[in-house]
Protein backbone atom coordinates (compact mmCIF):
# COMPACT_ATOMS: atom_id res chain seq x y z
CA UNK A 1 0.00 0.00 0.00
CA UNK A 2 2.77 2.44 0.93
CA UNK A 3 4.82 1.66 -2.14
CA UNK A 4 1.73 1.94 -4.34
CA UNK A 5 1.29 5.49 -3.05
CA UNK A 6 4.95 6.22 -3.51
CA UNK A 7 4.89 5.14 -7.17
CA UNK A 8 2.68 8.14 -7.99
CA UNK A 9 5.50 10.40 -6.87
CA UNK A 10 8.31 8.54 -8.69
CA UNK A 11 8.77 11.14 -11.44
CA UNK A 12 9.35 13.79 -8.78
CA UNK A 13 11.76 11.61 -6.83
CA UNK A 14 13.71 10.66 -9.98
CA UNK A 15 14.14 14.32 -10.82
CA UNK A 16 15.23 15.14 -7.30
CA UNK A 17 17.65 12.23 -7.28
CA UNK A 18 19.16 13.31 -10.58
CA UNK A 19 19.67 16.84 -9.31
CA UNK A 20 20.94 15.54 -6.02
CA UNK A 21 21.33 17.50 -2.82
CA UNK A 22 22.58 21.01 -3.35
CA UNK A 23 24.92 22.89 -1.03
CA UNK A 24 24.10 22.39 2.63
CA UNK A 25 25.59 24.20 5.55
CA UNK A 26 28.33 22.09 7.05
CA UNK A 27 26.27 21.53 10.17
CA UNK A 28 23.56 19.74 8.19
CA UNK A 29 25.16 17.92 5.26
CA UNK A 30 25.70 14.50 6.87
CA UNK A 31 22.16 14.21 8.20
CA UNK A 32 20.84 15.63 4.91
CA UNK A 33 22.68 12.92 3.00
CA UNK A 34 21.08 10.26 5.22
CA UNK A 35 17.64 11.80 4.69
CA UNK A 36 18.29 11.75 0.96
CA UNK A 37 19.28 8.07 1.13
CA UNK A 38 16.20 7.13 3.18
CA UNK A 39 13.83 8.99 0.89
CA UNK A 40 15.53 7.78 -2.29
CA UNK A 41 15.20 4.16 -1.12
CA UNK A 42 11.53 4.66 -0.22
CA UNK A 43 11.98 3.17 3.24
CA UNK A 44 8.75 3.50 5.28
CA UNK A 45 10.68 4.37 8.43
CA UNK A 46 8.08 6.78 9.81
CA UNK A 47 5.50 4.18 10.73
CA UNK A 48 3.39 1.39 9.36
CA UNK A 49 1.50 1.16 6.10
CA UNK A 50 -1.51 2.95 7.59
CA UNK A 51 0.61 6.11 7.49
CA UNK A 52 0.99 6.21 3.69
CA UNK A 53 -0.30 9.71 2.98
CA UNK A 54 1.62 11.27 5.83
CA UNK A 55 4.88 9.60 4.76
CA UNK A 56 4.58 10.74 1.16
CA UNK A 57 3.79 14.32 2.18
CA UNK A 58 6.80 14.41 4.47
CA UNK A 59 9.15 12.89 1.90
CA UNK A 60 8.01 15.45 -0.67
CA UNK A 61 8.58 18.20 1.91
CA UNK A 62 12.18 17.18 2.53
CA UNK A 63 13.02 16.39 -1.08
CA UNK A 64 11.26 19.15 -2.96
CA UNK A 65 10.87 22.00 -0.55
CA UNK A 66 14.07 22.07 1.48
CA UNK A 67 16.65 19.96 -0.36
CA UNK A 68 16.80 17.44 2.51
CA UNK A 69 17.80 20.04 5.06
CA UNK A 70 16.75 18.79 8.54
CA UNK A 71 14.33 20.82 10.61
CA UNK A 72 14.93 19.45 14.12
CA UNK A 73 18.57 18.27 14.19
CA UNK A 74 22.09 19.16 13.05
CA UNK A 75 25.02 16.90 12.32
CA UNK A 76 26.17 17.29 15.94
CA UNK A 77 22.80 16.46 17.52
CA UNK A 78 19.25 17.73 18.17
CA UNK A 79 18.52 21.46 17.92
CA UNK A 80 16.87 23.40 20.73
CA UNK A 81 13.70 23.24 18.64
CA UNK A 82 13.77 19.43 18.96
CA UNK A 83 13.92 19.63 22.74
CA UNK A 84 11.18 22.26 22.74
CA UNK A 85 8.85 20.12 20.67
CA UNK A 86 9.56 17.09 22.87
CA UNK A 87 8.46 19.19 25.86
CA UNK A 88 5.26 20.03 23.97
CA UNK A 89 4.60 16.31 23.42
CA UNK A 90 5.35 15.54 27.08
CA UNK A 91 2.78 18.16 28.12
CA UNK A 92 0.08 16.82 25.79
CA UNK A 93 -1.87 15.60 28.80
CA UNK A 94 -2.58 19.22 29.72
CA UNK A 95 -4.61 19.43 26.53
CA UNK A 96 -6.52 16.23 27.23
CA UNK A 97 -4.37 14.18 24.84
CA UNK A 98 -2.35 11.02 25.46
CA UNK A 99 1.41 11.78 25.31
CA UNK A 100 2.06 8.16 24.32
CA UNK A 101 0.45 8.89 20.96
CA UNK A 102 3.49 10.98 20.08
CA UNK A 103 6.05 8.29 20.93
CA UNK A 104 7.78 10.38 23.57
CA UNK A 105 9.60 7.41 25.14
CA UNK A 106 11.23 6.57 21.83
CA UNK A 107 12.07 10.21 21.12
CA UNK A 108 13.63 10.59 24.59
CA UNK A 109 15.89 7.59 23.92
CA UNK A 110 16.88 8.83 20.49
CA UNK A 111 17.74 12.36 21.69
CA UNK A 112 21.06 11.03 22.93
CA UNK A 113 22.04 9.25 19.69
CA UNK A 114 24.80 10.76 17.56
CA UNK A 115 25.35 9.06 14.19
CA UNK A 116 23.98 10.77 11.06
CA UNK A 117 21.68 7.81 10.36
CA UNK A 118 20.29 7.92 13.90
CA UNK A 119 19.79 11.66 13.73
CA UNK A 120 18.04 11.35 10.36
CA UNK A 121 15.64 8.83 11.85
CA UNK A 122 15.05 11.12 14.83
CA UNK A 123 14.34 13.95 12.41
CA UNK A 124 11.67 11.95 10.62
CA UNK A 125 10.20 10.70 13.89
CA UNK A 126 9.87 14.24 15.27
CA UNK A 127 8.26 15.39 12.05
CA UNK A 128 5.85 12.48 12.01
CA UNK A 129 4.91 13.05 15.67
CA UNK A 130 4.47 16.78 15.18
CA UNK A 131 2.09 16.22 12.27
CA UNK A 132 0.01 13.86 14.39
CA UNK A 133 0.07 16.20 17.37
CA UNK A 134 -0.76 19.29 15.31
CA UNK A 135 -3.70 17.59 13.65
CA UNK A 136 -4.96 16.20 16.95
CA UNK A 137 -5.04 19.55 18.74
CA UNK A 138 -6.42 21.34 15.71
CA UNK A 139 -9.28 19.11 14.56
CA UNK A 140 -9.43 16.20 17.00
CA UNK A 141 -7.80 12.81 17.39
CA UNK A 142 -10.59 10.94 15.58
CA UNK A 143 -13.15 11.87 12.99
CA UNK A 144 -16.61 12.39 14.57
CA UNK A 145 -18.17 9.59 12.52
CA UNK A 146 -15.55 7.16 13.85
CA UNK A 147 -16.88 7.80 17.35
CA UNK A 148 -20.52 7.37 16.28
CA UNK A 149 -22.43 7.18 13.02
CA UNK A 150 -24.87 9.56 14.69
CA UNK A 151 -22.18 12.27 14.49
CA UNK A 152 -23.05 13.67 11.08
CA UNK A 153 -20.39 16.37 11.15
CA UNK A 154 -16.95 16.52 9.57
CA UNK A 155 -14.02 17.97 11.45
CA UNK A 156 -11.89 20.56 9.69
CA UNK A 157 -8.63 19.41 8.11
CA UNK A 158 -5.13 20.84 8.22
CA UNK A 159 -2.41 19.71 5.83
CA UNK A 160 0.82 18.10 6.94
CA UNK A 161 2.90 20.56 4.93
CA UNK A 162 1.08 23.49 6.53
CA UNK A 163 1.99 22.15 9.96
CA UNK A 164 5.63 21.52 9.11
CA UNK A 165 6.06 24.91 7.45
CA UNK A 166 4.60 26.54 10.55
CA UNK A 167 7.03 24.68 12.77
CA UNK A 168 9.94 25.69 10.52
CA UNK A 169 9.03 29.37 10.71
CA UNK A 170 8.06 29.45 14.39
CA UNK A 171 10.40 31.30 16.71
CA UNK A 172 8.79 29.47 19.64
CA UNK A 173 7.18 26.05 19.16
CA UNK A 174 4.96 26.34 22.24
CA UNK A 175 3.55 29.64 20.98
CA UNK A 176 2.94 28.14 17.54
CA UNK A 177 1.16 25.16 19.07
CA UNK A 178 -1.23 27.49 20.90
CA UNK A 179 -2.28 28.97 17.56
CA UNK A 180 -3.21 25.48 16.34
CA UNK A 181 -5.61 24.85 19.21
CA UNK A 182 -9.24 25.97 18.92
CA UNK A 183 -9.39 29.65 19.76
CA UNK A 184 -12.99 29.75 20.96
CA UNK A 185 -13.55 30.95 24.56
CA UNK A 186 -15.54 27.77 25.23
CA UNK A 187 -12.55 25.57 24.45
CA UNK A 188 -10.13 27.74 26.39
CA UNK A 189 -12.33 27.77 29.49
CA UNK A 190 -12.69 23.99 29.39
CA UNK A 191 -8.95 23.54 29.00
CA UNK A 192 -8.48 25.63 32.16
CA UNK A 193 -10.99 23.43 34.01
CA UNK A 194 -8.94 20.35 33.12
CA UNK A 195 -5.99 21.80 35.03
CA UNK A 196 -8.25 22.56 38.01
CA UNK A 197 -9.60 19.02 38.23
CA UNK A 198 -6.15 17.51 37.73
CA UNK A 199 -5.01 19.56 40.72
CA UNK A 200 -7.89 18.14 42.79
CA UNK A 201 -6.83 14.64 41.77
CA UNK A 202 -3.22 15.34 42.71
CA UNK A 203 -4.34 16.24 46.23
CA UNK A 204 -6.24 12.99 46.72
CA UNK A 205 -9.50 13.57 44.90
CA UNK A 206 -13.00 13.83 46.32
CA UNK A 207 -14.07 12.40 49.68
CA UNK A 208 -16.44 9.44 49.56
CA UNK A 209 -19.99 10.26 50.63
CA UNK A 210 -21.88 7.39 52.18
CA UNK A 211 -25.30 6.37 50.98
CA UNK A 212 -28.39 6.73 53.07
CA UNK A 213 -31.66 8.61 53.34
CA UNK A 214 -32.23 12.03 51.77
CA UNK A 215 -31.03 15.08 53.66
CA UNK A 216 -33.16 18.20 53.96
CA UNK A 217 -32.28 21.65 55.29
CA UNK A 218 -31.98 21.81 59.07
CA UNK A 219 -31.15 18.12 59.51
CA UNK A 220 -28.09 16.79 61.31
CA UNK A 221 -26.14 13.95 59.71
CA UNK A 222 -22.59 12.63 59.98
CA UNK A 223 -22.29 12.74 56.16
CA UNK A 224 -22.41 16.55 56.26
CA UNK A 225 -18.68 16.73 57.07
CA UNK A 226 -17.74 14.89 53.84
CA UNK A 227 -20.29 16.89 51.84
CA UNK A 228 -18.78 20.16 53.07
CA UNK A 229 -15.31 18.99 52.09
CA UNK A 230 -16.52 17.91 48.67
CA UNK A 231 -18.26 21.22 47.95
CA UNK A 232 -15.25 23.17 49.17
CA UNK A 233 -13.00 21.29 46.71
CA UNK A 234 -15.37 21.91 43.79
CA UNK A 235 -15.69 25.60 44.68
CA UNK A 236 -19.41 25.38 45.40
CA UNK A 237 -18.90 26.22 49.08
CA UNK A 238 -16.90 29.28 50.03
CA UNK A 239 -14.18 28.23 52.53
CA UNK A 240 -15.19 31.16 54.74
CA UNK A 241 -18.69 29.68 54.96
CA UNK A 242 -17.42 26.22 55.96
CA UNK A 243 -18.34 26.21 59.64
CA UNK A 244 -17.84 22.50 60.07
CA UNK A 245 -20.22 20.37 62.11
CA UNK A 246 -22.97 18.07 60.95
CA UNK A 247 -25.81 20.61 60.52
CA UNK A 248 -27.26 21.13 57.06
CA UNK A 249 -27.18 24.91 57.45
CA UNK A 250 -28.02 27.90 55.25
CA UNK A 251 -24.58 28.25 53.66
CA UNK A 252 -24.47 24.58 52.80
CA UNK A 253 -27.99 24.73 51.31
CA UNK A 254 -26.86 27.50 48.93
CA UNK A 255 -23.78 25.47 47.97
CA UNK A 256 -25.87 22.37 47.25
CA UNK A 257 -28.25 24.37 45.06
CA UNK A 258 -25.32 25.74 43.10
CA UNK A 259 -23.95 22.22 42.70
CA UNK A 260 -27.34 21.09 41.43
CA UNK A 261 -27.42 23.98 38.96
CA UNK A 262 -23.98 22.97 37.66
CA UNK A 263 -25.19 19.42 37.05
CA UNK A 264 -28.55 20.19 35.47
CA UNK A 265 -30.53 18.97 38.49
CA UNK A 266 -33.58 20.46 40.19
CA UNK A 267 -32.26 23.22 42.44
CA UNK A 268 -34.24 22.31 45.54
CA UNK A 269 -31.39 21.96 48.05
CA UNK A 270 -32.48 18.43 48.91
CA UNK A 271 -29.68 15.89 49.01
CA UNK A 272 -31.36 12.85 47.49
CA UNK A 273 -30.25 9.89 45.36
CA UNK A 274 -29.49 11.74 42.08
CA UNK A 275 -27.48 14.49 43.78
CA UNK A 276 -25.53 11.93 45.83
CA UNK A 277 -24.88 9.95 42.65
CA UNK A 278 -23.35 12.99 40.95
CA UNK A 279 -21.25 13.81 44.02
CA UNK A 280 -19.83 10.31 44.07
CA UNK A 281 -18.49 10.43 40.51
CA UNK A 282 -14.71 10.02 41.02
CA UNK A 283 -12.51 12.94 40.03
CA UNK A 284 -10.71 10.76 37.46
CA UNK A 285 -14.06 10.25 35.73
CA UNK A 286 -14.67 13.99 35.70
CA UNK A 287 -11.21 14.53 34.21
CA UNK A 288 -11.99 12.03 31.47
CA UNK A 289 -15.32 13.72 30.86
CA UNK A 290 -13.54 17.04 30.34
CA UNK A 291 -11.01 15.40 27.99
CA UNK A 292 -13.80 13.91 25.88
CA UNK A 293 -15.52 17.24 25.53
CA UNK A 294 -12.26 18.96 24.59
CA UNK A 295 -12.18 16.48 21.71
CA UNK A 296 -15.74 17.42 20.75
CA UNK A 297 -14.82 21.10 20.86
CA UNK A 298 -11.97 20.43 18.43
CA UNK A 299 -14.50 19.05 15.97
CA UNK A 300 -16.45 22.30 16.09
CA UNK A 301 -15.69 25.53 14.25
CA UNK A 302 -14.34 28.34 16.40
CA UNK A 303 -16.87 30.74 14.91
CA UNK A 304 -20.42 29.40 14.60
CA UNK A 305 -21.64 32.62 13.03
CA UNK A 306 -23.14 35.95 14.12
CA UNK A 307 -26.60 34.44 14.66
CA UNK A 308 -27.34 30.79 15.31
CA UNK A 309 -29.25 28.24 17.34
CA UNK A 310 -27.21 25.85 19.50
CA UNK A 311 -28.84 22.66 20.72
CA UNK A 312 -27.11 20.54 23.35
CA UNK A 313 -28.78 17.14 23.34
CA UNK A 314 -26.98 15.99 26.50
CA UNK A 315 -28.27 19.08 28.33
CA UNK A 316 -31.68 18.97 26.61
CA UNK A 317 -31.53 22.71 26.11
CA UNK A 318 -31.54 25.21 23.26
CA UNK A 319 -30.10 28.68 23.09
CA UNK A 320 -30.23 31.37 20.44
CA UNK A 321 -26.99 33.34 20.14
CA UNK A 322 -26.68 36.72 18.49
CA UNK A 323 -23.36 38.55 18.24
CA UNK A 324 -21.88 36.31 20.92
CA UNK A 325 -24.70 36.84 23.43
CA UNK A 326 -27.43 34.39 24.36
CA UNK A 327 -30.77 36.05 23.61
CA UNK A 328 -33.10 33.11 24.24
CA UNK A 329 -33.00 29.76 26.04
CA UNK A 330 -35.49 26.91 26.18
CA UNK A 331 -35.69 23.43 27.59
CA UNK A 332 -36.01 20.55 25.16
CA UNK A 333 -37.30 17.01 25.09
CA UNK A 334 -34.98 14.88 22.94
CA UNK A 335 -34.89 11.32 21.64
CA UNK A 336 -35.21 8.22 23.73
CA UNK A 337 -32.11 6.02 24.08
CA UNK A 338 -33.37 3.81 21.24
CA UNK A 339 -34.29 6.85 19.08
CA UNK A 340 -31.29 9.06 19.75
CA UNK A 341 -31.19 12.59 18.43
CA UNK A 342 -28.19 12.88 16.08
CA UNK A 343 -25.40 15.46 16.01
CA UNK A 344 -25.36 17.65 12.88
CA UNK A 345 -25.58 21.20 11.56
CA UNK A 346 -28.04 22.63 9.06
CA UNK A 347 -30.03 25.79 8.40
CA UNK A 348 -33.55 26.58 9.58
CA UNK A 349 -35.42 27.71 6.48
CA UNK A 350 -39.09 27.96 7.42
CA UNK A 351 -41.61 27.77 10.25
CA UNK A 352 -44.97 25.98 10.05
CA UNK A 353 -47.96 27.09 12.12
CA UNK A 354 -50.76 24.56 12.76
CA UNK A 355 -48.69 21.77 11.20
CA UNK A 356 -49.98 18.40 10.12
CA UNK A 357 -48.03 15.48 11.52
CA UNK A 358 -47.05 12.99 8.86
CA UNK A 359 -46.48 9.95 11.01
CA UNK A 360 -43.04 8.46 10.22
CA UNK A 361 -43.23 4.97 8.68
CA UNK A 362 -41.40 3.33 11.57
CA UNK A 363 -43.86 4.79 14.10
CA UNK A 364 -46.83 3.90 11.90
CA UNK A 365 -45.62 0.33 11.61
CA UNK A 366 -44.21 -0.30 15.09
CA UNK A 367 -46.69 1.65 17.21
CA UNK A 368 -49.93 2.30 15.36
CA UNK A 369 -50.32 -0.97 13.46
CA UNK A 370 -50.49 -3.07 16.67
CA UNK A 371 -53.05 -0.59 18.09
CA UNK A 372 -55.14 -0.77 14.92
CA UNK A 373 -55.27 -4.55 15.13
CA UNK A 374 -56.88 -4.18 18.53
CA UNK A 375 -59.03 -1.13 17.84
CA UNK A 376 -59.47 0.65 14.45
CA UNK A 377 -61.02 3.59 16.34
CA UNK A 378 -57.67 4.62 17.83
CA UNK A 379 -56.91 6.82 14.81
CA UNK A 380 -60.21 8.65 14.93
CA UNK A 381 -59.73 9.56 18.59
CA UNK A 382 -56.29 11.00 17.80
CA UNK A 383 -57.50 12.81 14.67
CA UNK A 384 -55.25 10.70 12.43
CA UNK A 385 -56.33 10.00 8.87
CA UNK A 386 -55.27 7.14 6.59
CA UNK A 387 -54.15 7.63 2.99
CA UNK A 388 -53.35 5.17 0.21
CA UNK A 389 -50.30 5.62 -2.01
CA UNK A 390 -52.60 7.18 -4.63
CA UNK A 391 -53.43 9.96 -2.17
CA UNK A 392 -57.03 8.89 -1.62
CA UNK A 393 -58.29 8.68 1.96
CA UNK A 394 -59.01 5.25 3.41
CA UNK A 395 -61.66 4.42 6.01
CA UNK A 396 -59.75 2.66 8.83
CA UNK A 397 -62.82 0.54 9.62
CA UNK A 398 -62.75 -0.88 6.09
CA UNK A 399 -59.31 -2.45 6.53
CA UNK A 400 -58.62 -5.89 7.96
CA UNK A 401 -55.68 -4.76 10.08
CA UNK A 402 -55.08 -8.25 11.51
CA UNK A 403 -54.13 -9.49 8.05
CA UNK A 404 -51.49 -6.78 7.55
CA UNK A 405 -47.91 -7.46 8.63
CA UNK A 406 -46.47 -4.11 7.54
CA UNK A 407 -48.24 -0.74 7.28
CA UNK A 408 -49.12 -0.13 3.58
CA UNK A 409 -50.67 3.30 4.18
CA UNK A 410 -49.47 6.72 5.23
CA UNK A 411 -50.91 8.30 8.38
CA UNK A 412 -51.46 12.02 8.90
CA UNK A 413 -52.60 13.75 12.05
CA UNK A 414 -54.68 16.89 11.57
CA UNK A 415 -53.81 20.22 13.15
CA UNK A 416 -55.33 20.84 16.54
CA UNK A 417 -54.96 20.33 20.25
CA UNK A 418 -54.01 16.65 19.97
CA UNK A 419 -51.42 17.09 17.25
CA UNK A 420 -48.07 15.62 18.31
CA UNK A 421 -46.27 18.65 16.85
CA UNK A 422 -48.40 21.15 18.75
CA UNK A 423 -48.96 24.58 17.25
CA UNK A 424 -45.68 25.14 15.45
CA UNK A 425 -42.67 23.37 13.99
CA UNK A 426 -39.28 24.76 12.97
CA UNK A 427 -37.83 23.19 9.85
CA UNK A 428 -34.17 22.75 8.95
CA UNK A 429 -34.36 19.92 6.36
CA UNK A 430 -31.85 17.15 7.03
CA UNK A 431 -31.31 13.51 6.21
CA UNK A 432 -32.42 12.43 9.68
CA UNK A 433 -35.84 14.08 9.30
CA UNK A 434 -35.64 15.60 12.78
CA UNK A 435 -36.63 19.14 13.68
CA UNK A 436 -37.84 21.39 16.50
CA UNK A 437 -41.51 21.49 17.36
CA UNK A 438 -44.15 22.26 19.97
CA UNK A 439 -45.80 19.48 22.01
CA UNK A 440 -49.05 19.01 23.90
CA UNK A 441 -47.11 17.16 26.65
CA UNK A 442 -45.90 20.20 28.56
CA UNK A 443 -45.28 18.40 31.87
CA UNK A 444 -42.18 16.66 30.50
CA UNK A 445 -40.28 19.95 30.57
CA UNK A 446 -40.33 19.85 34.38
CA UNK A 447 -38.14 16.74 34.50
CA UNK A 448 -34.35 16.81 34.92
CA UNK A 449 -33.75 14.19 32.24
CA UNK A 450 -35.97 14.79 29.21
CA UNK A 451 -35.40 11.91 26.78
CA UNK A 452 -38.88 10.93 25.60
CA UNK A 453 -39.19 11.76 21.88
CA UNK A 454 -38.68 9.69 18.74
CA UNK A 455 -35.63 11.76 17.80
CA UNK A 456 -37.10 15.20 17.12
CA UNK A 457 -36.61 18.01 19.62
CA UNK A 458 -39.69 19.29 21.41
CA UNK A 459 -39.15 22.87 22.52
CA UNK A 460 -40.53 24.69 25.54
CA UNK A 461 -42.35 28.00 24.89
CA UNK A 462 -42.14 27.56 21.09
CA UNK A 463 -44.17 30.68 20.29
CA UNK A 464 -41.53 32.79 22.06
CA UNK A 465 -38.94 31.24 19.76
CA UNK A 466 -41.12 31.86 16.69
CA UNK A 467 -41.62 35.48 17.69
CA UNK A 468 -37.86 35.98 18.04
CA UNK A 469 -37.03 34.36 14.70
CA UNK A 470 -39.73 36.28 12.80
CA UNK A 471 -39.30 39.65 14.50
CA UNK A 472 -37.47 41.18 11.53
CA UNK A 473 -40.18 40.02 9.12
CA UNK A 474 -43.04 41.99 10.65
CA UNK A 475 -44.46 39.16 12.76
CA UNK A 476 -45.67 40.28 16.19
CA UNK A 477 -46.90 37.93 18.88
CA UNK A 478 -50.44 39.09 18.13
CA UNK A 479 -50.03 38.11 14.47
CA UNK A 480 -48.66 34.70 15.44
CA UNK A 481 -51.58 34.10 17.82
CA UNK A 482 -54.07 35.18 15.15
CA UNK A 483 -52.53 32.84 12.59
CA UNK A 484 -52.72 29.90 14.97
CA UNK A 485 -56.32 30.73 15.88
CA UNK A 486 -57.29 30.32 12.22
CA UNK A 487 -56.49 26.62 12.55
CA UNK A 488 -55.06 26.27 9.05
CA UNK A 489 -51.55 25.17 8.22
CA UNK A 490 -49.38 28.18 7.34
CA UNK A 491 -45.77 28.05 6.13
CA UNK A 492 -43.57 31.10 6.73
CA UNK A 493 -40.18 31.16 5.04
CA UNK A 494 -37.34 32.79 6.94
CA UNK A 495 -35.90 35.76 5.07
CA UNK A 496 -32.44 34.69 6.19
CA UNK A 497 -31.91 31.00 7.06
CA UNK A 498 -30.61 30.49 10.60
CA UNK A 499 -27.81 27.97 11.28
CA UNK A 500 -28.79 25.24 13.72
CA UNK A 501 -25.96 23.33 15.42
CA UNK A 502 -27.08 20.17 17.21
CA UNK A 503 -24.33 19.10 19.59
CA UNK A 504 -23.74 16.61 22.41
CA UNK A 505 -21.67 18.14 25.22
CA UNK A 506 -21.52 16.63 28.70
CA UNK A 507 -18.99 19.11 30.13
CA UNK A 508 -18.38 22.81 29.54
CA UNK A 509 -17.60 26.01 31.44
CA UNK A 510 -20.10 28.87 31.39
CA UNK A 511 -19.10 32.51 31.05
CA UNK A 512 -19.72 32.86 34.80
CA UNK A 513 -16.90 30.37 35.37
CA UNK A 514 -19.17 27.55 36.55
CA UNK A 515 -18.01 24.07 35.59
CA UNK A 516 -21.03 22.31 34.08
CA UNK A 517 -21.41 18.53 33.95
CA UNK A 518 -24.29 16.54 32.49
CA UNK A 519 -25.22 12.91 32.50
CA UNK A 520 -24.54 10.83 29.40
CA UNK A 521 -28.01 9.54 28.45
CA UNK A 522 -26.88 7.97 25.17
CA UNK A 523 -23.56 6.58 26.51
CA UNK A 524 -21.72 8.55 23.84
CA UNK A 525 -18.98 9.46 26.33
CA UNK A 526 -18.26 5.77 26.82
CA UNK A 527 -18.27 5.21 23.07
CA UNK A 528 -15.92 8.12 22.36
CA UNK A 529 -13.58 7.12 25.18
CA UNK A 530 -13.29 3.62 23.75
CA UNK A 531 -12.55 4.94 20.26
CA UNK A 532 -9.93 7.36 21.57
CA UNK A 533 -8.27 4.59 23.58
CA UNK A 534 -7.93 2.59 20.36
CA UNK A 535 -6.44 5.54 18.45
CA UNK A 536 -2.91 5.15 19.86
CA UNK A 537 0.00 5.63 17.52
CA UNK A 538 1.69 2.44 16.38
CA UNK A 539 4.73 1.41 18.41
CA UNK A 540 6.71 -0.19 15.62
CA UNK A 541 10.37 0.78 16.02
CA UNK A 542 11.75 2.91 13.19
CA UNK A 543 14.82 0.75 12.74
CA UNK A 544 17.48 -1.04 14.73
CA UNK A 545 18.89 2.29 15.90
CA UNK A 546 15.59 3.20 17.52
CA UNK A 547 15.45 0.14 19.78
Amino acid sequence: MFFARLVAYLPLFILLWAVGPQVHAAENEKVAAELHAIIDSGEPVMGNQQSDDRIVEVYVFYAADRNYKPLWVRDDGPKTKARDVLKVFQDAGKLGLNPANYRIAQIERMMELKTPRELAELELLLTRSFIDFGRDINRGVVQPSDASLENAITAKEIGALTLIDGAENAHNIADYVRTLEPQSPEYQRLRGALATYRAIAAKGGFPAIAGGPALKPGMHDKRIVAIREYLRLTGDLNPDADKGGDLYDTDLIAAVKWFQYRHGLTEDGILAATTFEEMNVPVVNRIRQIELNLERRRWMDDDLGPYYILVNVADQELKVVKDGKTVHTARLVVGKPYARTPVFSDKMRYIVFNPYWNVPPNIANDEYLPKLRRDPGVLEREHIRVFASSGSEVNPYSVNWSAISRMPYSLRQDSGGKNALGKVKFMFPNRFNVYLHDTPSKSLFNKDLRIFSHGCMRVENPLDLAELLLADQGWSRARIDSTIAEGKERIVNLKTPVPVHVTYLTAWVNKDGSMQFRRDPYKRDDQLSEVLSGALADDTPLSMSAR
